[in-house]
């Protein structure tokens, strides 16, 4: 029996913030890969080694978690004032599907480097030394995002003294601003808030009811208060991802959250809807001990957030839900700016497992409607693997 050989496609693995993933020229993916469609999911879930039942992902790229099984195609841009086209796919691990339905705000800080790197951005526009700006055509959200990234004598400059928490190895910053990063009155999940409320009362049957913040910045996010689902906010990822119930209780509010933001029509459709919205719990600042063993003060820090991704507790944040963060921490009365202190702030720093994040918001009231004009955090990228990733040709 003759078998496909494998073909071999340029690409290259980068990390970002606290992500990794599998990054593509549009220009470069086989024919068939280069429009959306079956096609080109097949040979990204083959690339990233999905899906695997026993949650490895050992034959691909990906690392068997949520933050290392994604995909990024990336396009010069047509659109004015864009430099880069970015389309974002987070690969389950253990179901045959991509969701393309939100961004990657942590791979969003290697994008402008991918683009400089690869050619998608003349030359004439990038300074040898000094910063360059790199404009971001977010596809999935239809976003604009801003990228700072550092240059030196013609090249990215991936090395430095910027700490992440996370990230185990400083490298250079980042800027990253996320331009309207709400919703759009006739985007998905409507305006900023859905509902049209700062709390809603959810109901999750056979779960309970719980106050919420259910938000569309940045990416859609179910706000929660810890102490209502029985939690400190202190929590470490063995703490939820080792309670399947807990899980089961998270998946069922994320469920019930998408529904009654409108992003789906009912609940059977959030299984094949992983990626959004996220779910998220918030207390008051408290000391911890974080999962590098580092201690974090109260007085480090405005709140706790903890947040899911792709069913399992994030060992950090990522980067479109600190957007969330920060908006909502932005505009008194929600969960976040009660538990951040309330009142009006325009930049918060929470802790999260893995140690603390600072994200600013511009928030302001018109016409009874808050608006946020954008966010800004810093982030690291690095490129780890350049060559080409192959795979089976009859694979896609």
């Amino acid at each position: 029996m003759a078998h496909a050989p494998q073909i071999k496609i340029p690409a290259t693995y980068m990390r970002g913030g606290t992500s990794k993933g599998v990054f593509f020229r549009l220009q470069d993916l086989p024919a068939q890969a280069q429009t959306p469609g079956p096609a080109r999911d097949a040979l990204l879930l083959r690339v990233i080694g999905s899906p695997d039942p026993y949650g490895k992902q050992i034959d691909g790229m990906g690392g068997a978690t949520s933050s290392t099984s994604k995909v990024v195609i990336l396009s010069a841009s047509k659109r004015p004032d864009h430099d880069v086209d970015y389309l974002f796919g987070q690969v389950s691990i253990d179901k045959p599907f991509v969701d393309w339905s939100g961004n990657c705000g942590n791979l969003s800080a290697a994008v402008g480097a991918f683009a400089i790197g690869s050619g998608l951005i003349e030359p004439t526009q990038v300074p040898a030394t000094g910063v360059a700006t790199v404009r971001i055509w977010q596809a999935n959200i239809g976003k604009t995002i801003v990228a700072h990234v550092p240059m030196s004598d013609g090249q990215v400059q991936e090395t430095g003294d910027f700490e992440l928490d996370g990230v185990t190895f400083p490298a250079a910053e980042v800027q990253l601003e996320f331009l309207d990063p709400a919703a759009d009155d006739d985007g998905e999940g409507g305006t900023m808030f859905p509902t049209g409320n700062l709390i809603d009362e959810l109901a999750v049957p056979g779960v309970g009811t719980f106050k919420a913040t259910l938000i569309n910045a940045g990416i859609p996010t179910v706000f929660l208060n810890a102490a209502d689902l029985g939690y400190s906010g202190m929590e470490l990822q063995d703490a939820i991802n080792g309670d399947p119930a807990a899980l089961e209780r998270f998946e069922a509010i994320r469920a019930h959250g998408a529904l009654r933001m409108g992003l789906i029509e009912h609940v059977g459709q959030a299984a094949a809807r992983q990626h959004t919205p996220k779910v998220a719990f918030v207390a008051p600042a408290q000391a911890y001990l974080a999962s590098s063993g580092k201690q974090v003060g109260a007085e480090d820090i405005d709140l706790l957030v903890r947040a899911l991704s792709m069913g399992k507790l994030h060992h950090a944040m990522m980067g479109t839900a600190a957007v969330a963060i920060g908006t909502a921490a932005a505009i008194p009365g929600t969960l976040v700016n009660l538990a951040a202190g309330g009142g009006e702030r325009s930049a918060v720093r929470f802790g999260h497992p893995s140690g603390t994040l600072r994200v600013g918001a511009q928030a302001c009231l018109i016409d009874g409607q808050w608006s946020v004009t954008k966010a800004i955090m810093s982030r690291s990228a690095r490129v780890l693997m350049e060559g080409w990733v192959r795979v089976p040709g009859d694979s896609f």
